[in-house]
């Protein structure tokens, strides 16, 4: 049952984060960031996904009195170099031919800014590995998934999870862009609360 007055807003056109709250009944505003991402020469994968969530975040202009805002970006990366969204079957070929019998680590920021002042930023971690895949396997699976919005080339939810052989983490969601145990986590850290915001009887 929802117990706050307060607006929850998530910064993403994301479907598949917008999917995650709706798969917890959790009553929410989607809002699409106005905010340009932009790689900083140097940056660790896990600084840019803190900078990029803060950034989706500070970008909205809320008008309502009480609100949460939600601002979340996730990271692609391998030995500390970042694959984003390949946009095109040639440069997704390309990521899952070197991804190919390799953990693969996705890194999540989440920034949480309300009415308040509170902004909190932190980010999880989760590491898949790849199985060995020939061309072909890669070729197959693009044809039939075509993951090109996708960072890493993949979409474990689906057909992607038969890429893996092996993963290690806390929370799968950090694989689709919002991780719930860290969200529950800086929720109560800025005084609310995951609960408040569902939508059940």
């Amino acid at each position: 049952m929802r117990t706050t007055n307060r607006t929850l807003v998530l910064a993403s056109t994301s479907p598949y984060r917008a999917g995650i709250l709706d798969r917890l009944q959790i009553t929410y505003t989607q809002v699409a960031p106005i905010y340009k991402e932009e790689p900083i020469s140097g940056e660790s994968p896990t600084d840019m996904a803190l900078r990029l969530s803060e950034g989706k975040a500070r970008s909205l202009d809320i008008d309502a009195g009480h609100y949460i805002i939600i601002g979340s970006d996730q990271v692609a990366h391998l030995d500390d170099q970042v694959y984003g969204k390949p946009g095109t079957p040639e440069n997704a070929l390309g990521q899952l031919r070197l991804f190919s019998g390799r953990w693969v680590s996705f890194t999540t920021g989440i920034c949480l800014l309300s009415e308040r002042g509170d902004c909190r930023t932190t980010a999880e971690t989760y590491e898949i590995r790849f199985r060995a895949l020939s061309d072909a396997q890669i070729t197959e699976y693009l044809r039939i998934e075509r993951p090109y919005d996708c960072a890493g080339s993949i979409k474990v939810e689906s057909l992607g999870i038969t890429l893996l052989s092996d993963a290690r983490g806390r929370d799968v969601n950090c694989l689709y862009g919002l991780p719930i145990m860290l969200l529950r986590e800086q929720l109560e850290l800025i005084g609310s609360s995951i609960n408040d915001f569902m939508d059940i009887p």
